[in-house]
C-alpha cells in the first residue's frame, strides 16, 4: 500500500504497478508465506508519448526521491510507450508500440505475470487482468497465449519454482 499511496500521489499518466509485487503477493497468500516474501522489486508502468530516454529519466528520479530505502531502490518505473523502442534490441522480438499502459500487460510472457493495480483516489483499488486471474490463485504458469514463447521461459519459471515450489508449470509445447 505504501508504494500505491506513493505512486498515486505523484500524478503520473495510466500508471499501474504491476508483475512480481502483485501476482507473488497473492502466491504468498495463497501458501501462507509472509506477505513480502520472494519479492524482489516493485515495477511501475506508466504511459507518455515522449519516448526519449531523458523524459523517462526525469520520472525515474522522481519517483525515487518519492521514496526511502528500503523501497526506493526496489521501486522500478518504466514508460511503457518507450519499450518498443528498446526491447528487441534487448530480448531480440519485435515489441510493437502500444496505446496504453495495460495493452503492455496483454505481452508479458504468462498469464499469471499479466496483472496491475491501481490505487484510485477514492481509495479503491483497480485491477486490471488481461487474462483474468485464475492462473494466479491456482498457482500456475502457462505461456501467454498471445505471443511467443519467451526465449528465456525456462529460466524464468524455474526462478518461480524456487520460491514457490507449488506452481504449476504448463509446459509450453
Amino acid at each position: 500500500m505504501t508504494v500505491l499511496t506513493t505512486v498515486r500521489g505523484l500524478g503520473l499518466n495510466d500508471w499501474l504497478v504491476f508483475s512480481g509485487s502483485v501476482y507473488q503477493a497473492a502466491w504468498n497468500d495463497v501458501t501462507n508465506r509472509a506477505p513480502g516474501y520472494g519479492v524482489k522489486d516493485f515495477d511501475v508502468g506508466y504511459f507518455d508519448e515522449d519516448v526519449s530516454w531523458d523524459a523517462e529519466d526525469v520520472v525515474i528520479k522522481r519517483v525515487a526521491e518519492a521514496f526511502e530505502e528500503p523501497l526506493r531502490s526496489r521501486v522500478e518505473v518504466r514508460n511503457q510507450r518507450r519499450v518498443s523502442e528498446w526491447f528487441e534490441a534487448k530480448f531480440g522480438e519485435p515489441y510493437p508500440p502500444i496505446e496504453d499502459t495495460a495493452e503492455a500487460l496483454k505481452r508479458f510472457v504468462a498469464p499469471a505475470f499479466a496483472v496491475g493495480v491501481r490505487l484510485e483516489a477514492d481509495d479503491t483499488i483497480n485491477v486490471v487482468a488481461p487474462f483474468g486471474l485464475d492462473d494466479v490463485f491456482d498457482m500456475r504458469i502457462r505461456p501467454n497465449p498471445l505471443r511467443p514463447v519467451a526465449k528465456d521461459w525456462d529460466r524464468v519459471t524455474a526462478r518461480a519454482l524456487e520460491r514457490w515450489p507449488e506452481l504449476t508449470i504448463v509446459d509450453p509445447t
